[in-house]
């Protein structure tokens, strides 16, 4: 192939060209780096020096400034709210909602900002409101889950059983278990009011939501046996067995009481120490261990603790075993069983709490709906000594 001579020419002129759009873009650089306040160079120097009270400042002064940083007004509106500083986040949210020129996309994400902050200060009403405006638009799946949360703190369980099933329809997953717990509190409120039927029916309505509902088959007998019912609240009791075994343990002494209104105390004993066997519990064996006591005296209690001890060896077992070798003891003997014993109790009253499996947090009484996290049924019905020991 032949060379053109009129390449050489081109060569410094497609360099020339290159050169000369570097040139323009560094000035575009420049000249847009001159036109950024000196406040938000500031700020960034506040935040590399760990200063961000500081920096906060000198970025409120770049959007005094400069109003059109949408963007730098969303990260201060955040900022705000997570410091706890909910009027400024709303302050700041809401002038941009007041803006004419916001885009679409973004007046959404105003109004979502908006009703967290509003969540945030407690504002619920104020909140709801935000939130239900945005159901028909892309953060509907979010703005559900903060009216759940909204409908929770206020205790209107209606409109939680509502949202809960809109959940279910738009994700697919299950909500049943939160839905049965919500007809549960329902169930609370009418049996507060003394309306029995329609606590009944709320409980029922539960189990068929979620037919391993725990708490229902418990207000179920509860039911039963405050109109005397007592044969029918012992089965319902013991629908446990087949739901979540673990849970006995809440009904113990109510499944005692119940054989005793029947003059059945020794049946419900006796069932009672099965249910030990097949699913060790702590409260499980308090419950037996009482009513052992009562019933068939120390001796026969102290063997019931002393056995469950050596197949589940626990503090708060050797704390009940200890308790009843006081009693069976000769007068002479117990000062030192009862100094021994005050020392294991002191231990043992920090174990003897429940945990939450989901965030961790502790309480001496059971809980359905966590106070800490929110969960539902979080915790299991064993205290924290069992929790640690099992796998």
């Amino acid at each position: 192939m032949d060379f053109e001579y009129w390449w050489l020419l081109a060569f410094p002129l497609f360099f020339g060209l290159g050169w000369l759009a570097a040139r323009i873009d560094i000035k575009h650089l420049l000249s847009e780096s001159r036109n950024l306040p000196r406040s938000y160079f500031r700020g960034l120097n506040f935040l590399l020096n760990e200063q961000p009270d500081k920096a906060i400042e000198a970025f409120i002064e770049v959007v005094r400034v400069d109003p059109e940083t949408v963007e730098l007004h969303f990260a201060l509106g955040s900022l705000f709210r997570r410091r706890g500083e909910t009027e400024r986040a709303i302050r700041m949210h809401k002038n941009l909602l007041d803006r004419t020129d916001l885009g679409g996309e973004q007046r959404l994400q105003a109004l979502f900002e908006l009703g967290q902050d509003y969540l945030r200060a407690g504002l619920l009403d104020r909140a709801e409101e935000a939130f239900l405006r945005l159901l028909e638009g892309p953060r509907r799946g979010e703005a559900l889950k903060f009216l759940l949360d909204i409908y929770q703190q206020e205790k209107d369980w209606g409109k939680a059983i509502d949202i809960a099933g809109r959940l279910e329809r738009d994700s697919g997953q299950s909500w049943q278990k939160e839905i049965a717990n919500y007809h549960c509190e329902l169930a609370l409120h009418e049996t507060t009011h003394s309306r029995p039927e329609q606590a009944r029916h709320h409980l029922e309505t539960a189990l068929a939501a979620n037919r391993k509902c725990v708490r229902a088959s418990m207000g179920l007998g509860d039911f039963h046996a405050a109109v005397g019912d007592h044969a029918r609240a012992i089965e319902a009791w013991k629908c446990i067995e087949q739901q979540q075994p673990a849970y006995l343990a809440l009904v113990a002494q109510r499944l005692l009481d119940g054989h005793r209104a029947l003059g059945r105390a020794d049946e419900g004993l006796t069932l009672l120490r099965g249910y030990l066997a097949g699913y060790p519990s702590l409260d499980l064996l308090d419950v037996a261990f009482q009513s052992t006591l009562d019933v068939k005296g120390p001796e026969e209690a102290y063997r019931l603790v002393k056995d469950e001890l050596r197949r589940n060896p626990t503090l708060l077992g050797l704390d009940k075993l200890l308790e009843a070798q006081i009693m069976a003891a000769p007068p002479d003997r117990r000062p030192d069983l009862e100094l021994v014993r005050n020392l294991v109790h002191s231990h043992t009253r920090r174990l003897a709490r429940y945990r939450c499996e989901n965030c961790g947090f502790k309480a001496r009484q059971f809980y359905w709906h966590c106070p800490a996290c929110g969960g539902w049924e979080t915790y299991p019905p064993r205290r924290a000594e069992e929790y640690d020991l099992t796998p």
